[in-house]
């Protein structure tokens, strides 16, 4: 399993920096965020280190995020919610903090005053929309 002696998460991963643990298999580790963003915030990571989801197989990626989506079920059960956020950043330009691929899921109550990602929709280009699109489609 490739780990980087200077990352946080592969150390949380390894034991050397304890965590509050929700679940653990072969793959993944979930554990509480230290810094919720609200009440239940919680982080899902590989247990290998990849940098972000450009470096992860597909196949693995979607693991993750078949886990994601039974935390969510557990998180409406177990607190109530009105909504959540599930956010995986990649990159400093995107905010990504920690370069150790993680998925927060961050649970939402109406006038909790986080934000996490606002913006004012403002029509595009639909000639320059129409181009990245097939940019995109001839790499798939």
């Amino acid at each position: 399993m490739s780990r980087r002696d200077d990352c946080i998460f592969c150390k949380i991963v390894a034991g050397d920096i304890p965590c509050i643990k929700l679940y653990e298999d072969d793959e993944a580790l979930v554990f509480m965020d230290i810094m919720p963003l609200n009440k239940g915030h919680l982080l899902v990571i590989p247990k290998e280190h990849y940098d972000n989801i450009l470096e992860m197989e597909p196949d693995l990626y979607g693991r993750l995020c078949s886990l994601v989506c039974r935390l969510s079920k557990a998180v409406e059960s177990a607190l109530g919610p009105d909504g959540m956020n599930v956010q995986q950043l990649n990159g400093a330009a995107a905010n990504q903090v920690v370069p150790h691929l993680h998925i927060h899921l961050v649970p939402r109550w109406e006038g909790d005053g986080v934000t996490i990602s606002q913006w004012d929709p403002v029509p595009g280009d639909n000639d320059e929309i129409k181009a990245t699109a097939e940019a995109i489609q001839s790499e798939l």
